[in-house]
């Protein structure tokens, strides 16, 4: 009897997709039904992206079927810190200065959205890594408890 998915080292979940023992899209589907249960309790993301995760996840599972080479991270679901810049995905670093404002869930209202990816982001895309999400942080990274993101307190 294998381990439950998310206590599964990162590298087996990789070598699992890899194979073709586990699909992109089951994994990153497992991911973000975590989020749902877990975050209004724990504030621990600013945004996430389950189209865009899961359309990620299928053309991944697509690319595997074809014998395409996938990257070592290839179906490793990922979630970033919000201070790190994403070209298809807002980034706030948890400061209403990035968006114009919040709404009834802590979210931010219309986020910045770079035109660029940080170095760190585009070397988790080439290794074929699935972006489920920014995580909540302190205001531009400026502490250390999660007390003092603009949006909602985070309970790490």
């Amino acid at each position: 009897m294998s381990a439950p998915i998310f206590e599964r080292p990162v590298v087996d979940l990789a070598a699992a997709v890899h194979a073709g023992e586990l699909k992109a899209e089951a994994l990153t589907r497992a991911s973000l039904d975590a989020i749902r249960e877990r975050d209004q309790q724990l504030g621990g993301f600013i945004t996430v992206a389950g189209q865009q995760a899961l359309a990620q996840a299928r053309e991944l599972d697509l690319r595997r079927e074809r014998g395409e080479t996938l990257g070592a991270l290839a179906g490793v679901p990922i979630a970033i810190k919000d201070a790190l810049c994403t070209k298809d995905q807002p980034t706030t670093s948890a400061s209403r200065i990035l968006s114009r404002g919040i709404d009834e869930d802590g979210r931010p209202i219309e986020p910045w959205r770079p035109p660029y990816d940080a170095t760190v982001v585009a070397r988790l895309r080439a290794a074929d890594a699935i972006f489920v999400g920014k995580c909540n942080l302190d205001e531009f990274a400026m502490g250390s408890s999660n007390e003092n993101s603009a949006y909602r307190l985070a309970r790490n």
